[in-house]
């Protein structure tokens, strides 16, 4: 196969609007893969990709490193899927470290490759995500913003975050839903949230957001546990309540790699089937460009053989 950052074909293949596939009155079941940092890294994510294509899932997203330190990376993951497989990219932008002169060029090469779907999100700060958000002098301040950027700049489907324990930097919840209400109202056509481990979290934002008037798909993100350390980082970072429970079983056996992604498995399962039974639109799995326990998942679900998208 040709290098990943190469397309093999001299025209990206047309795909539909993620709005259309959102809409179609299935639930959507798609995977988030983050851009490598070495070509060891580009090899392990594409294995991941290819392992997950025949799902057929409504889309596949590719994050974008802090202050547009994957840049290059995510663009050329995010262009050789559209030339290269049968997904349906969607390519994440974040306005975090950019001036408007730079995001309007990236949306334009997210234009030129045929993708036509992309996650606006304001961006962590580089290096410390929890340290003060600084603007850009010739960038935005808001995601809202940012999605009314890429609205104007073409035919495109906007996706943005939804925090279901709130956004760490939100005071409280009132401006929480209307900072997410204002997303909405700038062009946004879907949401998914932030990992989270507690079903009534997602829920009750789902609630909030319904009471506010607002109607988007909210898509729940869930990140199977494969690492102890690295999810309860993550878990900090994101704001996400750990459950005290699945700590203890994860660390009573957490020198044993197969042990502790099989209840990683068997959390994210449970988590699911109660998300399916309350009638989500779709289920969003945060992969760590590795396929495995997503697979399992499917497996378990029953929806390996399930044909998500036309």
């Amino acid at each position: 196969m040709a290098s990943p950052r190469e397309p093999v074909v001299s025209e990206p293949t047309v795909r539909q609007s993620l709005s259309e596939l959102i809409a179609a009155g299935v639930p959507s079941y798609s995977f988030e893969f983050f851009p490598p940092k070495t070509d060891a890294g580009e090899a392990t994510l594409w294995e991941a990709i290819r392992r997950l294509e025949p799902l057929r899932p409504t889309f596949v997203s590719v994050a974008y490193g802090a202050g547009g330190s994957t840049r290059e990376r995510t663009l050329g993951v995010v262009k050789q899927m559209a030339y290269d497989t049968t997904l349906t990219p969607v390519g994440h932008l974040t306005a975090v470290d950019h001036s408007v002169a730079e995001l309007r060029r990236i949306i334009g090469g997210f234009a030129a490759a045929g993708v036509r779907n992309v996650l606006a999100l304001r961006g962590d700060p580089p290096g410390d995500p929890q340290a003060e958000w600084q603007q850009h002098p010739e960038g935005l301040a808001y995601a809202e913003q940012l999605v009314s950027l890429i609205k104007a700049s073409g035919d495109f489907c906007v996706g943005v975050a939804a925090f279901p324990e709130k956004h760490p930097r939100s005071p409280d919840w009132d401006s929480e839903i209307t900072h997410f209400v204002r997303k909405v109202r700038a062009g946004a056509d879907f949401a998914i949230t932030q990992m989270f481990f507690y079903a009534e979290d997602y829920l009750r934002l789902r609630d909030r957001v319904v009471a506010a008037g607002c109607d988007v798909p909210i898509i729940p993100g869930i990140m199977p546990v494969t690492n102890v350390g690295q999810i309860e980082r993550f878990a900090v970072l994101s704001n996400a309540a750990f459950p005290p429970d699945l700590a203890d079983r994860l660390h009573a056996v957490e020198d044993d790699a197969e042990a502790v992604r099989q209840i990683g498995v068997e959390a994210a399962t449970a988590l699911c089937e109660r998300l399916l039974a309350e009638g989500v639109p779709g289920l969003h799995f945060i992969t760590l460009n590795r396929s495995t326990a997503s697979l399992e998942i499917f497996e378990r679900l029953g929806l390996a053989g399930a044909r998500s998208r036309p």
